[in-house]
């Protein structure tokens, strides 16, 4: 054999033997053969009494994969369920998320819900410092139906994948293709396509939700009929809601806030706020209205005599009133309802005050109302779902994940954007009117500046949403309403009856 034709030889065997190195390691760098995630799942058995029954119930907690069209697993979300043991397929579903865009479900669930609740202050009092109690929640609506608590993708415990495009998740469309993928699956292994299913969701949950309708109910090949719609704290309309030069609908829906918030600090009298509520409704929408869409054409007098009344109605001094034009920001609010007091009051919930640094700053520092709560959700959230129902993980579980908000997507399409006129409510109303069966329920506390009432009034008032099918519940805290025990048990017998009246 010549040389040449051994060496031939030679680096042929070579590439026989090496070849199948080469590819192994060729894969092993492919996204396709990256190591593949087994979802974690742990299912544990309870007893509780919720409503005044004893339900025995299997809770499970566990992780869903999505994929992205190349079979790449993109978001893995993690759903925590509780299904009455024995599982009876004709039971009502509940279908359950927060909001941010970024909060995890912890605040529903350890707040108004689930199984167990976390005890803090009920009367506007910070939660202060540890330990916070876990305690059992009578008020869990798990007496009439089942409920499947969800973290879409960058909250709690669900997070994207190394390498998936932000873009694919982040985003009103996105998140609700994303959430509604996820409803589908668990309808589907759980063998839940025959229950009657609700869906909701609390502040951007109430945005999501109406997002979410559209992709279940507007699908023609993959339908997901819903027999209700539970908003908690409801924005839909957003530029009803940011007081932009130019935008005077924003001061309209947030003054009656602003009276309730007066009223419950003591500085303007009515027989309750629901008296004064009314009030400053009908004023915000008839005089003050009038006047700021008249602009600089607004004459003197009339100027004079909505300022006195605008006033008697917030607590604010007619000169501050006059040197604003009228039109008062919520934060410029919070910092001067009681500045004579040294004192701020909350965004989420007015009830609250808090110290700034100084007294004489325009804003707060921060919102007494938030920092008044959150250490306790959070130490509850871990301890339930690590001790409790045995999930193991290290990642943190972002109660208020920064990362979804920070690259959300607010375009509807079409060049609509968030700053253009972002509306959702018609959503709704096209769910509602293809679905002759389909309720709503709205709840809104009277002092909650995030997601004003008088705001979710005007929203799902517009023509082609059926009033005859939307019930409307208030109480007497803010944001979460349930924060306050008098309003967790109303509210979660509100939404007994509105189940059982289906």
């Amino acid at each position: 054999m010549t040389r040449l034709l051994r060496s031939a030889f030679g680096a042929l065997a070579f590439l026989m033997i090496a070849a199948p190195s080469f590819a192994q390691d060729e894969a092993a760098s492919t996204p396709a053969a990256a190591e593949r995630i087994e979802p974690q799942v742990r299912t544990t058995e309870h007893t509780g009494t919720f409503g005044g029954v004893r339900v025995p119930y299997t809770a499970t907690i566990g992780e869903m994969i999505l994929e992205g069209d190349d079979g790449a697993q993109e978001a893995v979300i993690v759903t925590t369920s509780y299904v009455k043991d024995p599982r009876d397929p004709s039971r009502p579903v509940f279908f359950i998320y927060n909001g941010g865009p970024g909060s995890g479900s912890v605040w529903l669930q350890m707040g108004a819900w689930g199984p167990k609740r976390v005890a803090i202050p009920s009367d506007a009092r910070d939660d202060g410092a540890p330990p916070y109690p876990l305690v059992d929640n009578p008020d869990s609506l798990l007496d009439v139906a089942d409920l499947v608590f969800i973290d879409p993708p960058g909250t709690g415990f669900s997070y994207l994948t190394s390498g998936t495009d932000k873009e694919k998740y982040y985003g009103l469309r996105q998140d609700a293709r994303a959430v509604a993928e996820v409803i589908r699956r668990w309808i589907n292994d759980n063998g839940r396509w025959s229950s009657p299913k609700y869906l909701g969701g609390e502040s951007y949950g109430t945005t999501r939700t109406a997002m979410v309708v559209d992709e279940l109910e507007g699908s023609t090949y993959n339908d997901v009929g819903l027999n209700g719609l539970i908003l908690i704290s409801t924005i839909l309309d957003f530029a009803a809601r940011e007081p932009t030069p130019g935008n005077e609908m924003a001061y309209v829906v947030t003054l009656p806030n602003m009276a309730a918030a007066a009223w419950f600090h003591g500085l303007v009298e009515a027989p309750s706020v629901e008296a004064i509520a009314e009030e400053a409704r009908q004023f915000a929408i008839g005089p003050f209205a009038t006047a700021l869409l008249k602009g600089q054409d607004l004459p003197d007098a009339e100027r004079a005599a909505v300022r006195a009344r605008l006033s008697q109605l917030t607590g604010l001094s007619e000169r501050y009133l006059d040197q604003a034009n009228l039109r008062v920001t919520s934060q410029r609010f919070y910092k001067e309802l009681l500045r004579d007091r040294g004192l701020t009051i909350g965004r989420l919930d007015a009830r609250y005050t808090g110290t700034d640094f100084d007294n004489a700053g325009e804003t707060p520092d921060a919102d007494p109302s938030f920092y008044g709560i959150d250490a306790g959700y959070t130490a509850a959230i871990n301890q339930w779902a690590r001790e409790g129902l045995g999930f193991e993980t290290d990642r943190g579980y972002n109660s208020i994940g920064s990362e979804p908000g920070q690259n959300w997507d607010w375009s509807l399409g079409s060049g609509w954007g968030r700053n253009a006129y972002l509306n959702v409510a018609p959503m709704i109303g096209k769910a509602m009117r293809q679905n002759s069966e389909l309720r709503v329920f709205n709840a809104q506390g009277w002092y909650d500046f995030a997601t004003p009432f008088f705001g979710a009034e005007y929203s799902l008032n517009r023509f082609g949403i059926p009033q005859d099918r939307i019930t409307y519940e208030y109480y007497d805290a803010g944001h979460m309403m349930y924060v306050r025990d008098e309003d967790r048990v109303q509210l979660s017998e509100d939404l007994r009856a509105f189940i059982a009246a289906r």
